[in-house]
């Protein structure tokens, strides 16, 4: 109240647009079966993927995992300690969908801003060692394999009936949760 102003605000209007797509998504889930990973929520199944990888204990964590920084732009090491279990789910998910991307190419897509004081913020990448590390983990296992033409690395046929059985059973396990609240 402002000298004896009595100030109204106006309820927002909803989001039509909003409601139109949910709805228009709604409407092509029904009845459709997942059978890839391209049908799975990203966060679903990288977390499904890095619980699978944990649990098969093929993948072998260093000894530097605990106090490495995943870039020269941040100030501390992860606070998950099964961060590179999520790393590397995020890796071969991102393999999956999109072959041939290599060491380079994965340090632009995990790199952010260095925030540098007063300068301005710059883009930096991220740190090589982590990401080659978890590529070579992954070919020990095999489910990545090396690129003949050009570089970069690409899932095998193995892998990739690793992956969308992992994507079958995030699906499920999700739709049991919901079931049950």
């Amino acid at each position: 109240l402002a000298q004896g102003v009595l100030l109204l605000s106006r309820p927002k209007p909803p989001n039509f647009s909003n409601m139109a797509s949910q709805t228009y998504d709604d409407y092509f889930k029904e009845g459709t079966r997942v059978v890839t990973v391209k049908d799975v929520e990203p966060a679903v199944f990288i977390s499904a993927f890095a619980q699978h990888l944990k649990r098969q204990g093929r993948f072998e964590i260093p000894k530097w995992a605990d106090y490495v920084k995943t870039g020269k732009f941040k100030e501390l090491p992860p606070m998950d300690p099964d961060w590179l279990y999520v790393r590397a789910a995020s890796v071969v998910r991102k393999l999956y969908i999109r072959k041939g991307t290599g060491v380079g190419g994965f340090r632009k897509v995990y790199g952010g801003k260095h925030r540098r004081g007063t300068c301005t913020k710059v883009y930096a990448k991220a740190s090589g060692k982590v990401i080659r590390y978890v590529l070579q983990q992954l070919e020990e296992m095999g489910l990545v394999e090396q690129v003949e033409e050009g570089s970069g690395r690409m899932i095998t046929k193995e892998g990739q009936r690793e992956l969308d059985t992992v994507a079958v059973q995030a699906v499920a396990t999700e739709d049991d949760d919901e079931d049950e609240d």
